[in-house]
């Protein structure tokens, strides 16, 4: 069963479109600052997923900001920890941390540490790092929340492709077939690199939808940089998600520092090291990118 979605432009409208594209750029806009910040980071990254976490942290995510434990909240799990400074732009665009405490990133005492972790930052759902175990726990919550009788709550986790190498996460994905997880979504970030080199060259991982669908998931394939698409196929997936059904997986190709080409060409974008004065040429360019998509 596979099915792939290309386009979902008549499903957003234009009002909806531009708010995310706005959270979209405050979340870009927020990791150049941590970056700045620290001079390095996994920026890329960060830069390439923002529209993915537009998508569900502008739009699509239950939730309460002034009470990021409420009870009835959706579960967004970030298992890929190096990511986090691309979810606390997220969760500052969405209130629920203050944006100034941004430039606090990966510093002593701060509550932004540079990998993810639960006991620190408010909105975090699980402690990143070792990568292959966000899936699992995914399964865990989604099981556990459909025994609660909790039907109106989802879980969704966010992977990279350099983590589909471990082989928990296909134990997982085997699992959340079997229990018939119909409120689980998982995203798969496929920017193509990892920590070796090109994912291709360290472990062939595709075709991917293929495999997906062989472990009885319901799959979508969209450009994780087109929020047309990015809005569609979480639409899509809300509209299965379900206590009990086929859980769903949205492989998102992105590109690395997607929006900011002074980083986009560089050599190695899995972590960034950036020249002081690069940063304002980073943020300019940025901006110039926003104005140009608002005219």
């Amino acid at each position: 069963m596979t099915t792939t979605t290309t386009t979902a432009a008549s499903a957003v409208d234009a009002q909806r479109l531009e708010h995310v594209r706005q959270v979209a750029h405050d979340i870009r806009m927020g990791v150049l600052e941590q970056g700045e910040a620290q001079g390095e980071g996994y920026v890329g990254q960060a830069l390439g997923i923002a529209d993915v976490l537009a998508g569900l942290y502008g739009d699509t995510l239950r939730l309460r900001p002034e009470d990021p434990e409420w009870e009835e909240r959706d579960l967004f799990l970030l298992s890929i920890g190096h990511y986090a400074l691309a979810l606390y732009s997220a969760l500052a665009a969405a209130r629920v941390i203050p944006r100034e405490e941004l430039l606090t990133y990966a510093a002593d005492g701060s509550r932004l540490p540079m990998s993810g972790m639960k006991t620190y930052t408010p909105g975090m759902e699980i402690s990143g790092g070792s990568l292959g175990h966000g899936l699992g726990q995914a399964v865990g919550m989604a099981l556990g929340l459909r025994l609660r009788g909790q039907h109106e709550r989802r879980v969704v986790n966010l992977l990279s492709d350099g983590e589909l190498n471990e082989g928990s996460t296909w134990e997982a994905a085997m699992s959340a077939a079997h229990w018939r997880l119909g409120n689980l979504v998982a995203l798969v970030d496929l920017n193509g690199l990892q920590a070796d080199g090109r994912t291709e060259d360290v472990l062939r991982l595709e075709p991917q939808e293929d495999r997906w669908a062989s472990f009885d998931w319901r799959v979508l394939r969209i450009d994780g940089n087109d929020l047309h698409q990015v809005l569609g196929a979480l639409d899509a997936a809300t509209a299965v998600a379900a206590p009990e059904g086929t859980p769903t997986v949205i492989l998102c190709d992105t590109r690395l520092a997607h929006g900011v080409p002074v980083l986009e060409a560089k050599d190695k974008l899995h972590f960034l090291r950036v020249a002081p004065e690069e940063w304002p040429v980073a943020k300019d360019q940025l901006t110039a990118r926003h104005e140009g998509e608002q005219r």
